[in-house]
């Protein structure tokens, strides 16, 4: 008898468990071109905040190389695009990450022009403080914008840090080092934009192919 039962139960359990595995494939495989599409449009966007339409006439989310570097931050495999006009060289647009955050990780995004200058910085993921260290994000206040048409003249360009530290970016009241850690790697990104613009347009392409 509590054989029986056992084994009625577990044919249940059974028949439910590959009920929901399927519903869940069928889910995932109906769903998925509407995700990749949504994900393409967020990545435009993205783009499209750092570097003006206007500046390239290539498809820069599917023109990129793949990069491990130090100056982009300590983990590997990030993504520059390349901005191109009529096929020259335009603008790089490089995703980077800082560990030096207050709370741990912030993502970032600069697009650099060719001569060096930055076009536009935004932060793509954090857990800055709230009402403190957020202000990074362009939601919260114009504090990111402020890199726009800036440059980095050297490494040791002392320009490149908050006020506090005697540059020329202000910090957050009580918040120092949420600004501070993007500063530097604002500074980092440009510095690897600038020593490396020409040898990243030449390399091959390795972003994958959207299908429209």
């Amino acid at each position: 008898m509590i054989i029986s039962s056992m084994v009625k139960n577990g044919a249940i359990l059974c028949g439910f468990a590959l009920l929901t595995t399927g519903l869940v494939a069928t889910i995932n495989t109906l769903t998925a071109d509407k995700i990749a599409e949504q994900e393409q449009l967020q990545l435009t966007n993205q783009l499209q905040e750092v570097l003006p339409h206007s500046k390239y006439s290539n498809e820069l989310s599917q023109d990129c190389v793949i990069i491990s570097d130090p100056l982009l931050g300590p983990y590997d495999n990030q993504v520059i695009y390349r901005a191109r006009k009529d096929n020259e060289p335009m603008a790089l647009v490089i995703r980077h990450v800082t560990p030096s955050g207050y709370s741990g990780d912030i993502n970032l995004l600069s697009a650099v022009y060719r001569d060096g200058t930055i076009a536009g910085v935004r932060v793509t993921k954090h857990e800055e403080t709230p009402g403190l260290g957020d202000k990074v994000e362009v939601k919260k206040s114009d504090w990111i914008t402020t890199f726009n048409t800036k440059t980095v003249q050297s490494e040791s360009d002392d320009r490149w840090a908050v006020k506090k530290d005697g540059g020329q970016f202000d910090q957050f009241t009580g918040a120092t080092i949420t600004p501070r850690a993007v500063v530097g790697s604002v500074k980092n990104a440009v510095l690897y934009a600038q020593d490396n613009f020409d040898a990243l347009f030449t390399a091959a392409n390795a972003c994958p192919e959207v299908t429209p």
